[in-house]
């Protein structure tokens, strides 16, 4: 490199080389009308829209929606569920559990005897309940609080309980309704249904009544009072509550304990040695060992059973081992245990029907729906979201009441467990960094996509406020709420075409918004991932390419869908599809995103593809195709790899995420470098790109000087861009300017190795 003192790594100039335009194109620019600059041709059209850290994000939300099988979404379940390690049966649609007024059965009562595994802390229980005479067991639904609550009571009544109705109000229970020497069990309702002594506005008259459908929560003094009772006859009585304010409550007070599960692997060992101990021990071990299977494990779709289900499991195994059951039925009845647990929550979920009694269930149910769109994603957003889902309920269950929100509910490390979830530490992708976030995630992948099937298939009526919704999210120009609610609004519409598109998508596309564009782009191109629903989104991309109506929306959202390469069938297909958008937009206005799509292309699985034809539009001479192929050079000059996300893994490319384009391109697929270095040198030397492309090399200049590794990866690939002595001079000319820039200099030495490169190439 000649010398220059330490100023600069390459030849003096006062002004840089004049870009040449390249062979093919000296002749027919002349002949042609004058174009317009490139301006920021090469930069992302979408602004924050295409998003760093959009790869991650969409990475997280296609895996949370592509673990349900289609066994598991057939299944529905026989309407039955454990509760611990008692069973109870289940009306069909009350979402309730059946009401048992009166004494316990005494043969449920032996049989709990024979199958009862104990609770951690279970003598302690028995103990204070004989001292105290009234015991609060609190705890998630389902992990055998109930089946705890009779077993204490049977013990000590010698199988005299008796279960109240969960209506039951202890303010008003006398010694007359209660009976020596018995035990009582009392479920609570679930803690979203407790009033607050509220009273409805006042009505014609002057009178007011306190909300229809709620009970009031129990204090300290109504249990004080209940224990009273029950100490003077001799009784005893079991509270079960579910985790959330009232809970947190009663642990502070003289009655309440926490009850922790035991753990499933031995609840299951227990069920299995009673309903095969007339077989060899052979036999245990088999069901064990079938219950270990992969697809055993995919089918139950939950990282552990809680006991009751352990229970039901056991049963199942059993019935398998004796031959009751073909490998087929028995994977089947593995699959319905998450479509019990969704049908559950949301049968009746908008209970009793009127506002504002029905609030604090619709936030329940918003937040269960809410996680399964964000499963996995940061619990603030989750929140959010499952708040503004609330809204959209609520005003659809009665719009003429604005509902509002609670300020000080559950506490927020207690809400997961309503979404049978849990919170966990983890990181947010932001593309070019990392930070702390607390993540939701669900306790079993099967359960996001089992919830927006149950209220998407289930209750029609949801569809409305759940589309409403979706729309408003994919309205967030920050890529982790979009990116979620828009491949979230792909499978709905892919389980509903008709309904989806018109309610979601369509409504999206129309509209002069680049990030609900790319919202409407991606929930196309993932719906599409269904063989039968393809050729629809075919037959509308091509109406929109074609429309007067909306015609620059809708060309644009066709161009965008494109450029994920699924709807059309193959990244080929995408290509020639994209090729006939860019050959009737002959004034260009749409030049800027089907050159993004053909950028996000290459960005994904099949990049040899895209470079053969981008060659072949070179070489077909029309000037729209030459101009697509030049802002998609100066485009992988310019963006990083975590800008072109699509909805696929691309392994070559996930080392290079924060690289730009061209680079991790030429790393990850070094036979393909010289052509890209070729796209790239054919922008530098054309007229109407040359002085873009100058500004788009600058940025890519900068951004390998940050990083070794990618500073080697230039220095390789440059030698293949400049091949000529006015490329040399223009190089020469761009890195003295950047190291003399006086508000961000290029550091000396990275530029001296870019130059040293380009001179050894020289060389060779």
């Amino acid at each position: 490199m000649a010398e220059h003192g330490d100023a600069a790594p390459g030849p003096q100039q006062p002004n840089p080389t004049p870009p040449a335009k390249g062979d093919d194109q000296q002749a027919t620019d002349a002949t042609r009308p004058e174009h317009k600059p490139f301006g920021e041709a090469g930069r992302s059209p979408l602004g924050s829209a295409g998003g760093a850290g959009g790869s991650a994000t969409a990475h997280l939300a296609r895996e949370n929606l592509a673990h349900a099988t289609t066994r598991s979404l057939r299944v529905h379940g026989d309407n039955q569920y454990y509760e611990g390690n008692l069973f109870v049966s289940q009306f069909v649609g009350t979402g309730s559990l059946a009401v048992v007024d009166g004494p316990v059965p005494t043969e449920e009562l032996r049989r709990l005897d024979d199958v009862y595994l104990e609770t951690p802390g279970y003598q302690r229980m028995k103990t204070v309940l004989r001292e105290r005479h009234l015991l609060a067991l609190c705890g998630e639904p389902g992990t055998g609080r109930t089946a705890t609550a009779l077993a204490l009571l049977s013990e000590l009544t010698d199988r005299r309980v008796v279960r109240l109705d969960n209506d039951t109000d202890l303010r008003h229970v006398s010694e007359e309704q209660l009976r020596a020497n018995h035990g009582y069990v009392l479920e609570l309702p679930s803690e979203d249904v407790w009033g607050h002594g509220r009273p409805e506005p006042e009505r014609e008259g002057g009178t007011s009544r306190s909300q229809p459908g709620l009970v009031e929560r129990p204090t300290e003094l109504h249990l004080d009072r209940f224990r009273a009772l029950l100490a003077r006859i001799g009784a005893y009585g079991v509270l079960v509550i579910d985790s959330g304010d009232l809970a947190d409550q009663v642990l502070l007070g003289r009655y309440g304990m926490r009850h922790v599960p035991p753990r499933a692997e031995e609840v299951l060992g227990r069920h299995l040695r009673l309903r095969l101990r007339d077989l060899p021990v052979t036999a245990q071990e088999e069901a064990r060992a079938h219950a270990a299977r992969p697809e055993v494990r995919e089918a139950l779709g939950l990282d552990e059973l809680r006991p009751g289900e352990a229970a039901l499991f056991a049963g199942h195994l059993a019935d398998r081992q004796r031959g009751a059951l073909s490998d087929e039925e028995f994977l089947d009845a593995c699959a319905a245990f998450v479509p019990a647990q969704v049908r559950e929550w949301f049968a009746g979920a908008d209970r009793p029907g009127t506002l504002p009694a029905a609030l604090p269930a619709l936030r329940t149910a918003a937040f269960r729906i809410a996680t399964a769109v964000f499963n996995g994603a940061a619990y603030g957003v989750v929140t959010e979201a499952g708040e503004r889902l609330t809204w959209e309920m609520a005003l659809t269950l009665d719009p003429e009441q604005a509902p509002g929100r609670r300020l000080f509910g559950t506490r927020a490390d207690l809400r997961p467990a309503l979404a049978r979830s849990v919170l966990l530490d983890g990181e947010l992708d932001l593309g070019e960094s990392l930070v702390p976030a607390r993540l939701i995630r669900f306790q079993g992948d099967g359960l996001a996509t089992a919830v927006l099937h149950e209220v998407w298939h289930g209750y029609h009526n949801t569809r409305g406020p759940i589309s409403r919704w979706l729309r408003s999210l994919c309205d967030d120009s920050t890529s982790y709420a979009w990116v979620w609610a828009s491949i979230a609004a792909g499978v709905l519409c892919s389980w509903d075409w008709l309904y989806g598109y018109s309610e979601i998508i369509l409504p999206m596309a129309r509209l002069d918004s680049p990030v609900l564009r790319l919202s409407a782009a991606t929930a196309l191109a993932e719906a599409s991932r269904e063989a039968s629903v393809r050729p629809a989104v075919q037959a509308v991309l091509r109406e929109w390419v074609n429309s007067d109506e909306d015609a620059g929306a809708l060309r644009a959202t066709a161009a965008l869908t494109h450029g994920y390469g699924l709807a059309a069938g193959s990244v080929s297909a995408s290509l020639t599809e994209i090729g006939e958008v860019a050959r009737a937009d002959e004034d260009g206005e749409l030049l800027d995103l089907t050159s993004y799509s053909v950028t996000r292309l290459l960005a994904g699985p099949e990049p040899e593809t895209v470079v053969d034809r981008l060659g072949a539009w070179l070489r077909d001479g029309r000037r729209t195709h030459s101009d697509l192929v030049l802002v998609t050079a100066l485009r992988m000059l310019r963006l990083k790899v975590t800008y072109l996300w699509g909805l696929g893994d691309v392994p070559h490319l996930a080392p290079h995420a924060t690289w730009s384009l061209l680079t991790a391109l030429a790393t990850s697929r070094p036979e393909q470098a010289q052509r890209l270095a070729d796209l790239v040198r054919h922008a530098l030397v054309t007229a109407r790109s040359g002085e873009d492309a100058l500004d788009a090399l600058a940025a890519w200049t900068r951004s390998a000087a940050e990083d070794e590794a990618q500073l080697a990866a230039a220095c390789r690939l440059l030698p293949l861009v400049i091949v000529d002595d006015r490329d040399r001079d223009r190089l020469g000319h761009l890195l003295t300017r950047l190291v003399r820039d006086p508000d961000r200099p290029l550091d000396q030495g990275a530029a001296r190795r870019m130059w040293d490169a380009v001179e050894r190439g020289r060389n060779r």
